[in-house]
């Protein structure tokens, strides 16, 4: 920013108007817009400042480091594909292209993974700083490119941050986004430039929203306060395997070698298990993680969903099974709904491929980080889902003096300190401590924690409390890895063998990772487990937190590359990955994690590609974008039938009923049929599950009368009291997701099972069979929608409760109203729902929006790359004004998608810009 302008919010109008400078003019205009909301000021505002700050798309710029020219040619939506002479010259025009398109989303992310959020946003981040700092991403990610990555990794790190800097060069902030311009109102914040640490620390923020059964350890402990072991265990219930197909479905482990198997085995072994059984938490436990789960809930959603609720589709068909003779490929992660998209779009490729440059591949990448994330290069396409498999443990530590107890010895925790830097205000010093083995105490970043610390009960034989226990955090993605490498190499590989090797290095996040090439007659498909996953002494399967002050619950290793589960060219001729087991433990030692998605969309995935295929018909690219599309609600075949069968007295609810009869369970955004079944369902699971949670877990705000815990009191008191939920309406449970269709599947036929009594409230009856209780959720359902949707049914439909608003995520959800009005989008009115196939979130326990979305979707078709799909959330741009802002959403949001050209010749035609960078 110009160093002789300045702006403050205390000057009155008339004063700002007279000052030079755009700052001030931009504020002016900015103040009147907020008071009067003036058309005019708002379209001159757009004009005069936030074009500025879109990027040249034709004509040449020089860039100093390039060793040659390269294009960058942007098709229709935007999206580039880069040609250069060289693996630098390729990188380092990727990272000045992404910084282009997507800067401020980039500085928010590095600031977000260092912990210096409130460098940018002032106070009221100090205190996610202090968490995200006391995990040390930035710490670790520094270890890995100063000790971990090869030398060709760094090299491209190195280009790709030259790149952004290039792009940054005599800019200042408002040259740079609308949102510089907005937050200079405020601060004095100027970027600087990348460094190829910023870039690998994001890995750290993909790892953390993907890290496994953290969330499930603390509710489960969180539910002892109120539910007893039995019922805690009908709510987690097992994996159903002989209904739900797990990933790899042929193989086992081989226990003389240590390696998993393609060839079928007649006999499991069990040599090398010790990982069965369970661990139960230290009681009182509960109130500490009651803190813990405050202190991840206010992490920004800029990094995900924060572990809550995310999944995945991804599936590959063989060429015997396609109208190709090829493959295909279908992938679409689910995350939380962001804007701009989580995922930007585009090519990376050399001129001439050769050992000067290596790379012709195209696909999904993360803005701020070289290479491509998912997608294909000119012989193999891959795509990922979330495995799921437990790389988390928390820990109750035993505070003693300046160490923690371990083993009857006390151990001295490494110690650092941490300034934070706050945008406006007082910079504040923090002091990390971590145990020997690299566990952080997140305690250490809570008050709450500390205080019920000094109140925990634990059993007999725990060390005395003294000041109290801490919580500390074993995580697999804390120890300095190699997950940048594998980008690259699976970028460049060429076949399945090479595939299988880049996925070694995989380490963290552990992904499901799916195959396809185009080789041979018909060519091949494949799925891989990568990934750092830890073992566990026996008695430990990492389903609870563990006591830290005892070495036999903490890790003993992690399980060899060679020992992970892999499937290559199945007979069946398709592999489905959506979340759900990765392998039957019959036929393997290791426990993978006790929390996997329970199958419900990879067995609709699989039921529909054998549908297609009974007979010898073939499956084309558009059959697998209508397979993403797939809106059927398995719970609603499981419980509608028995919906319709309940004698409903009052009219109004009847003709609700009505709704039902020969609905054919397809969550169609206009069906009428589709919200009513949904409000029922969130009621059914209100009644007879949330409403006996306890309020750690429950909706902020909805509260309840519940018995006292507690009843020493006199016999004529009143032994209930009032509880008011504490957790956010989209992270809350019940959320309604297959965990709750397995756990309703379990009892539905057992028409007196106690989780079907309800209380008796004012307005209704108590329950104490499934009927009353399905007749009283379909009339609270009733109700509900005449107050959301209006008393006529016939104007109900499923997409006015369903519905999607894409948020910036920074200033679209803390930043004035006016300024949010100017960033975010939306509504849209979405088909699909939870744990559907077409994976359109919502949480049950809070409402019915959209909280997380496929936030993309691609079909790749090996036998002619240029026919293959794909559709971004968002677009390409993260200028809030530009055409490509989110112009692919609407296509998104019907379900449709783009042509995806490849080839040099498919790219020129639909070459819309042309930019050349020179040296």
């Amino acid at each position: 920013m110009p160093p002789n302008t300045t702006a403050s919010s205390g000057q009155q109008p008339g004063k700002s108007g007279r000052k030079k400078g755009r700052k001030a003019r931009l504020f002016l205009i900015v103040l009147v817009l907020a008071i009067i909301g003036g058309i005019a000021f708002g379209a001159y505002w757009s004009i005069s400042t936030v074009r500025a700050s879109f990027p040249q798309t034709k004509g040449s710029i020089q860039l100093d480091g390039l060793s040659g020219p390269v294009n960058v040619k942007r098709d229709g939506n935007g999206i580039p594909q880069i040609y250069a002479s060289s693996d630098e010259d390729l990188f380092m025009a990727q990272g000045f292209v992404q910084a282009q398109d997507r800067f401020y989303e980039m500085d928010v992310r590095r600031h977000m993974t260092s912990g210096r959020l409130s460098e940018m946003f002032g106070q009221g981040q100090v205190k996610n700083d202090e968490f995200l700092r006391t995990l040390g991403w930035d710490r670790v990610a520094k270890k890995e490119y100063d000790t971990k990555l090869s030398a060709s990794t760094k090299k491209y790190l190195q280009a790709y941050a030259k790149g952004v800097n290039a792009y940054l060069k005599g800019k200042d902030g408002e040259d740079i986004s609308l949102e510089y311009a907005a937050l200079g109102f405020s601060n004095d914040y100027t970027p600087t430039e990348w460094t190829p640490v910023d870039s690998v620390a994001w890995l750290k923020a993909m790892a953390w929203d993907l890290r496994g059964n953290m969330q499930e350890e603390i509710d489960r402990s969180l539910m002892t306060s109120r539910l007893g072991p039995k019922q805690i265990a009908d709510l987690y219930p097992e994996y159903p395997y002989s209904r739900n197909k797990t990933i790899v479905q042929t193989g086992s482990y081989d226990s003389v070698t240590g390696t998993y198997t393609q060839a079928d085995a007649t006999s499991a072994s069990t040599a090398g298990t010790g990982l069965t059984g369970g661990t139960e938490a230290p009681a009182g436990f509960q109130s500490q993680l009651s803190g813990l789960y405050d202190v991840l809930d206010d992490l920004p959603t800029a990094v995900g969903v924060n572990g809550n609720g995310i999944g995945s589709n991804s599936w590959v068909v063989a060429g015997s099974h396609t109208i190709t003779g090829k493959p295909l490929l279908a992938n679409d992660p689910h995350l939380s709904a962001s804007l701009p998209s989580v995922w930007y779009q585009m090519g990376l490729h050399c001129t001439s491929v050769s050992a000067k440059c290596r790379y012709d591949v195209s696909g999904y990448t993360f803005a701020g980080m070289p290479g491509v994330v998912i997608g294909h290069n000119k012989d193999i396409a891959w795509g990922m889902t979330n495995s799921g498999v437990d790389v988390t443990d928390l820990y109750l530590e035993k505070i003693t003096g300046q160490g923690y107890e371990y083993d009857g010895k006390v151990l001295p925790f490494t110690t650092r300190k941490e300034t934070i830097k706050v945008a406006g205000g007082t910079a504040k010093t923090i002091v990390v401590r971590e145990t020997d083995d690299g566990m952080p105490l997140l305690s250490d970043r809570d008050d709450e924690l500390v205080k019920v610390g000094k109140k925990a009960t634990v059993d007999a034989g725990a060390p005395d409390r003294g000041d109290g226990y801490a919580i500390a955090l074993r995580w697999t993605a804390l120890d300095p890895g190699n997950s940048m490498d594998a980008v690259f190499e699976m970028d460049k590989a060429s076949d399945w063998s090479e595939f299988r090797k880049a996925a070694t290095s995989f380490e963290v996040p552990s992904q499901n990772l799916v195959y396809a090439d185009g080789a041979g007659s018909n060519g091949n498909i494949g799925y891989q487990l990568p990934g750092k996953i830890p073992t566990r002494a026996k008695g430990n399967d990492g389903s609870l937190p563990s006591p830290g002050w005892d070495s036999k619950y903490r890790w003993t290793g992690y399980i060899k590359q060679a020992a992970l589960p892999y499937e290559y060219n199945p007979k069946r001729g398709y592999i489905v990955t959506a979340n759900q087991a990765v392998v039957d433990p019959d036929k393997y030692p290791y426990t993978l994690t006790t929390d996997w998605g329970y199958g419900t969309r990879s067995q609709r995935i699989s039921d529909l590609i054998e549908s297609k295929t009974k007979g010898g018909a073939k499956i084309s690219t558009d059959d697998m974008r209508q397979m993403q599309l797939d809106n059927s609600s398995e719970i609603a075949k499981l419980i509608v039938p028995k919906l319709l069968k309940i004698d409903v007295a009052d009219k109004d609810v009847r003709d609700a009923q009505k709704l039902l009869e020969g609905w054919d369970y397809t969550q169609d955004a206009d069906s009428a049929a589709a919200a009513y079944f949904n409000a029922t369902w969130r009621n059914i699971l209100k009644l007879s599950f949330g409403n006996k949670l306890p309020k750690e877990i429950r909706v902020k705000g909805q509260c309840l009368w519940v018995e006292r815990i507690d009843t020493t009191g006199p016999a004529d008191e009143d032994q209930s009291v009032r509880e008011c939920g504490q957790r956010d309406a989209d992270q809350a449970q019940p959320d309604g997701g297959d965990r709750w269709f397995e756990v309703v599947r379990k009892i539905i036929d057992d028409e007196g099972n106690d989780w079907w009594k309800s209380p008796r409230t004012r307005t209704d009856e108590a329950t104490d069979t499934r009927d009353e209780l399905f007749g009283r959720a379909m009339n609270d359902a009733r109700w509900e929608l005449t107050a959301k949707l209006g008393k006529d049914i016939d104007t109900w439909s499923w997409g006015r409760l369903h519905r999607l608003f894409l948020k910036n995520q920074t200033l679209g959800t803390e930043g004035p109203r006016f300024l949010q009005y100017m960033l975010n989008r939306g509504p849209w009115k979405l088909s699909g729902g939870e744990a559907t196939v077409n994976a359109t979130g919502w949480n049950a326990a809070g409402g019915y929006g959209v909280v997380w979305v496929p936030s993309m979707r691609m079909v790749v078709n090996l036998g002619d790359l240029d026919k293959s799909k794909w559709i971004n959330l968002s677009g390409a741009s993260g200028h809030a004004y530009s055409a490509h802002y989110t112009d692919q959403t609407d296509l998104w949001a019907k379900g449709e998608l783009l042509p995806w050209a490849f080839s040099e010749k498919a790219v020129d035609k639909k070459t819309s810009d042309t930019l050349v960078l020179e040296p």
